[in-house]
């Protein structure tokens, strides 16, 4: 719908569709600009007072009107306001969703277009590292909530004149912000125009979880994919690094992370801490994340297969310091223990960060102490199921680690209730999750193990030194599936 040249019909438009009386941060005001009626419409809080008060000041300046009336939109906004971005704009539309977004609306009588001021200022946090990806060395800066700061961050550090921020509204209600950031010659043409079109075919009330309602939009999945298809990241070294290498990045206004596209299952074995050190350390330490991911999700389901149905070669192994000890109880134990760890690792991500050490350490060693003396819990099983969570919390990626435990929860119920068969059973059934879990584009999750590339696969399983670990030429991930 289109604007009106009568200021009052349009005055009577906005307090029609807007609460303007009722919601006390929606601000009105009615201007003179010489002779020429004016009406300005902005929200409480997204502007700068002191620009507004100083472009105001000066529109309503006798000596600033050479002529007592405003013939020319376009010249006066072009010749009369020097301080902030401004456009016209004929459509209410357009307006709403501008000025509930931040830029403030100055409506003349006489015209059908408005000015779009563009003097917004976010309430916003100071950009900090983010708790989950820190590293000992490096960058301490991290993503925000406000989407303008997350695209400085990342403008100052590609600065490119081929890097492309581009515009995208989703929500019916909320109409939040969503920036699609690539490098124009570098990313995946094909995979950029899907993305466009499932952001501009999203029917939707609101993305009330920021980025992640956005992920499952753009990939949804099933209950039997617990495994992440969407890489994430709330560093701005590691989302620029993704980005010179080929990568489509998605900000979501109102969230800190900012989704990676397209997804593979070795991105999430990946840390920035392996290149802040030498080359040697940091592919040390990635290949033990590497190895912790079997440990993590075989350990506890194996220990239990070997001592329930093959206890002579348990103790021929010295798996348990002592006897007595049946399949079913053996069972029950290892359950309980891993529902202790999970509550303790929960409670401790809850709760104060004063507190949350000594609660997870002095927690566990009392009551780990009280269900071994009560008979409740062994001692064997308290140290393995420790030796798995140590290697749970060394994934980079802690949905990833959410994902291996619930296959290590299966595997467990498995081998418990049917010993041998069910934990091939459902080892299998891990793996065939593993091998379905779908991404953006429907390229392959195991590139490039899956199609094989040598060369690929070797960069991600060692970290090489500078000059060789970006490629000259960017990665042929295959084909998009649509």
């Amino acid at each position: 719908m289109a604007l009106s040249v009568d200021l009052d019909e349009n005055i009577r438009h906005i307090e029609y569709n807007l609460p303007v009386k009722e919601s006390f941060d929606l601000m009105t005001r009615h201007l003179y600009l010489g002779e020429t009626r004016a009406f300005f419409l902005g929200v409480n809080g997204f502007c700068r007072t002191e620009l507004l008060q100083q472009i105001f000041s000066d529109l309503q300046d006798a000596s600033y009107m050479k002529d007592e009336r405003v013939e020319d939109i376009l010249r006066y906004m072009d010749g009369k306001m020097g301080y902030a971005q401004t456009s016209l704009c004929g459509s209410w539309e357009d307006i709403f969703r501008n000025v509930l977004s931040g830029p403030a609306a100055l409506f003349i009588d006489g015209f059908s277009q408005a000015i779009l001021i563009d003097a917004r200022s976010y309430p916003a946090r100071g950009i900090a590292e983010p708790d989950l990806e820190r590293v000992t060395k490096g960058s301490r800066d991290g993503f925000v909530e406000t989407l303008l700061f997350n695209a400085n961050l990342i403008r100052r550090r590609v600065r490119s004149t081929e890097l492309v921020f581009s515009m995208h509204c989703v929500g019916e209600e909320s109409r939040t912000d969503v920036a699609i950031a690539y490098i124009r010659g570098s990313v995946n043409e094909g995979l950029l125009e899907m993305l466009r079109e499932r952001i501009g075919a999203l029917q939707v009330t609101s993305l009330t979880m920021g980025a992640k309602s956005l992920e499952e939009l753009l990939v949804p999945r099933r209950w039997w994919n617990p495994l992440p298809s969407v890489r994430m990241t709330e560093r701005p070294d590691v989302a620029c690094s993704y980005l010179t290498e080929g990568h489509i990045l998605v900000l979501v206004d109102n969230s800190p992370q900012v989704l990676v596209l397209p997804c593979t299952v070795f991105q999430f074995t990946q840390s920035p801490e392996d290149y802040y050190k030498s080359p040697a350390v940091g592919t040390y330490f990635r290949l033990v994340r590497f190895l912790c991911i079997p440990v993590s999700l075989l350990l506890l389901p194996v220990f239990l297969l070997v001592t329930g149905c093959f206890p002579d070669t348990a103790r021929a192994w010295g798996l348990l310091s002592g006897g007595g000890l049946t399949r079913e109880r053996m069972f029950f134990y290892i359950l309980a223990v891993e529902f202790l760890l999970d509550l303790f690792k929960y409670s401790s991500s809850l709760s104060s960060g004063k507190f949350s050490g000594s609660l997870s350490i002095v927690g566990g060693l009392i009551i780990g102490d009280v269900a071994v003396s009560l008979n409740w819990a062994s001692a064997d099983v308290l140290f393995y199921a420790a030796a798995t969570l140590l290697a749970s919390l060394s994934m980079a990626d802690t949905e990833f680690a959410d994902a291996v435990r619930l296959y290590r929860i299966l595997l467990l119920l498995g081998t418990g209730f049917l010993g041998l068969g069910g934990f091939l059973a459902c080892l299998g059934l891990t793996l065939l999750s593993a091998a379905t879990t779908p991404t953006f584009g429907g390229m392959s999750y195991f590139w490039p193990l899956f199609p094989f590339n040598k060369k690929a696969l070797g960069r991600l399983l060692f970290r090489s030194p500078t000059p060789r670990a970006q490629p000259s030429t960017i990665w042929n991930r295959g084909k998009v599936h649509r």
